[in-house]
Order: structure tokens, then C-alpha cells, then sequence
């Protein structure tokens, strides 16, 4: 009798939330007094908050989170939130989180975007621009189809 043995299960994965992608947590997420600061009306693009008004303080995993649109990811909160400040709380995470350019969605831009546009998109004054010099992706070894 043979004893042969089976591949591993790959992981799966339900949600994708911004550590794994990034393989690590950050500091914004465990400290409120880093996020305290930020102005939302000063860092919203043209001053219009109502981009704004679809940010809401979420749970995922049990945990506080805010949803990141542009890597597709939940961006967990770990420091108690006051009530009454949800989304206020979550607003500012989210926006210190693409400020600081770590959102999965903004590290693709440099290889990925095909047109100008600010690396850490409106949020940034003076980000620098990329797209400018777009290569389409070629997956090596691949060749199209004959039709």
C-alpha cells in the first residue's frame, strides 16, 4: 500500500485587509494620536468633502476598520475610537494612510498607471507625477493565441 501524499490546500483568503499586502501594520493603526492632527477639509482635493461622506468606520475580522478603495483592502484601526467619532476617526486613518503613500493602490501606480497623474493622488501638493512613460505589462514566456 502506497502512502502518497497530497498537495497542501492553498490558502484562502475571504478579505484582503492592508497588512497582508504590505506584510506588516502601521503605526497609524495603533496610535490615534498620529491621525489627531490631520485636517480633513485641508486634505480633501478641491475642498469638496463629499468623497468624504462614503467613509465609514467599518468592522472586519471583529476588528475597527476603514476600507481602502484603492488597493481593495481593509485597513484595520487597533486604538480605542471615542464614541461619537467613528467616521471621523476612520476619515483620517484612511487619509494619513494614502498621504504617506503606503496604500497597495498607490504603490501599483509607478508600474501600472497608464496616464499622468500625482503618485499619492489629490491628498499630496507637489506629489510627483506617474504615468508619464506607460509600458504595457508582458507576461514572460507568453504568447498570444494563433486565431
Amino acid at each position: 500500500m502506497s502512502t502518497r501524499r497530497l498537495p497542501a490546500e492553498p490558502q484562502k483568503i475571504v478579505s484582503i485587509d492592508a497588512e497582508y499586502l504590505s506584510g506588516r501594520r502601521f503605526p497609524y493603526q495603533e496610535d490615534m494620536g498620529l491621525v489627531e492632527d490631520i485636517d480633513l477639509m485641508a486634505a480633501t482635493p478641491g475642498e469638496d468633502l463629499n468623497w468624504l461622506e462614503d467613509i465609514h468606520l467599518l468592522i472586519e475580522d471583529g476588528v475597527p476598520a476603514v476600507f481602502d478603495r484603492y488597493s481593495n483592502s481593509f485597513l484595520k484601526i487597533y486604538f480605542a475610537i471615542p464614541e461619537g467619532r467613528e467616521d471621523e476617526i476612520a476619515r483620517k486613518v484612511l487619509i494619513k494612510h494614502l498621504q504617506s503613500g503606503n496604500s497597495y493602490g498607490i504603490t501599483l501606480k509607478e508600474r501600472h498607471c497608464k496616464y499622468p497623474q500625482p503618485e499619492l493622488g489629490p491628498w499630496v501638493e507637489g506629489s510627483r507625477t506617474v504615468g508619464t512613460d506607460y509600458h504595457r505589462s508582458i507576461l514572460e514566456g507568453w504568447e498570444p493565441p494563433e486565431h
